[in-house]
């Protein structure tokens, strides 16, 4: 339930190589991320930085104007935040200065983009840890954390499968999840031919949320399309 949450943290990326600086924009874009500030050299790196005091940074080893080690120490004199370097020096003297340095993680190029989304995504989740609300419905509320439904006083848990599907019509509250997409959720890559499953699914989790599972008025069939999660308690 994090993600959302994770990926509106401001990012600063620092890398000599616009090649490289567009595509690790684009990787990260195209996952969700969307408050990214991109620097060539050291200069404006800490330029941007005093502007939009980054909550997570991305840096190089190699810039035209000095190191990227040193870069980190005047970023941590004015703040505290998660960083990872991405670099073409993966010599192992170098991979110890950076954690000696209190870098987070040490991703070498080539890299691969699911990689360095997980890893980015891992030290996101240590750093930031959100509280989840309670997620209040007509007839129930849902916790994310405790994978269960509160109905009646009564703690009913979900299923890994309901969970993840729940999740996703959460992240999209009020908006149609069409069922290629919540098969996705739930199955990974390759949701197809689970469209029965999910509907089997999508029954249990109305019997566990709602007053009258045959009426739902919290998850919602848009027929033809898929679903969408109505959020909001009495």
């Amino acid at each position: 339930m994090d993600c959302e949450y994770l990926k509106s943290k401001r990012i600063l990326l620092v890398d000599d190589e616009q090649e490289l600086l567009d595509m690790v924009v684009s990787i990260l874009k195209e996952e969700g991320f969307c408050n990214i500030w991109a620097a060539k050299n050291v200069k404006d790196a800490l330029s941007v930085a005093a502007a939009v005091e980054p909550e997570f940074a991305i840096l190089d080893v190699m810039l035209p104007d000095g190191s990227g080690f040193h870069l980190m120490e005047q970023l941590k004199q004015n703040g505290e935040y998660p960083i990872l370097f991405l670099t073409a020096c993966g010599e192992e003297e170098d991979k110890f200065k950076g954690f000696g340095l209190g870098a987070d993680d040490y991703v070498v190029k080539p890299f691969l983009p699911k990689e360095l989304v997980f890893r980015i995504m891992a030290i996101l989740r240590r750093s930031y840890k959100e509280e989840s609300p309670l997620v209040k419905l007509q007839n129930s509320e849902i916790d994310f954390d405790r994978a269960e439904v509160i109905k009646n006083s009564e703690h009913i848990p979900l299923t890994a499968k309901e969970h993840d599907i729940l999740a996703a019509l959460y992240r999209n509250a009020g908006r149609i999840v069409t069922i290629d997409a919540l098969c996705e959720a739930a199955w990974g890559a390759n949701p197809f031919g689970y469209e029965n499953s999910l509907m089997a699914h999508i029954r249990r989790v109305r019997e566990k949320i709602e007053e009258n599972p045959s009426r739902p008025v919290s998850l919602i069939t848009v027929k033809g399309l898929g679903y969408k999660l109505i959020v909001g308690g009495k």
